[in-house]
């Protein structure tokens, strides 16, 4: 929706902050966990059943609005349970996590 994945000519192009709509489908996972974060970080889930791993806790967004928050410096990785559509808000916006 809006970050630095975007054309540079583009009003939604932005270094300061991504936004992204993800719809993962059952058993859809991120393939490795990110290490050396640099960006906070904001998952809310509109629909489905969710989990998203943080190093010694595993967090499960189930009901429509349950969100987590993790900051800079926390590794992740995340699980779809059920088919999920999440919105991710990140900041600052920075390219190389896509694996």
């Amino acid at each position: 929706m809006l970050g630095h994945f975007k054309d540079a000519s583009d009003p939604r192009y932005s270094e300061d902050v991504e936004i992204k709509w993800g719809v993962h489908p059952p058993g859809d996972e991120r393939a490795r966990w990110v290490r050396g974060e640099e960006r906070t970080a904001l998952l809310v889930l509109i629909s489905g059943r969710f989990r998203v791993e943080l190093p010694g806790r595993s967090v499960l967004l189930a009901e429509q609005g349950d969100y987590v928050v993790w900051g800079r410096g926390v590794d992740h990785s995340w699980f779809a349970e059920k088919e999920s559509v999440v919105l991710t808000v990140r900041w600052p916006s920075l390219p190389g996590y896509k694996v």
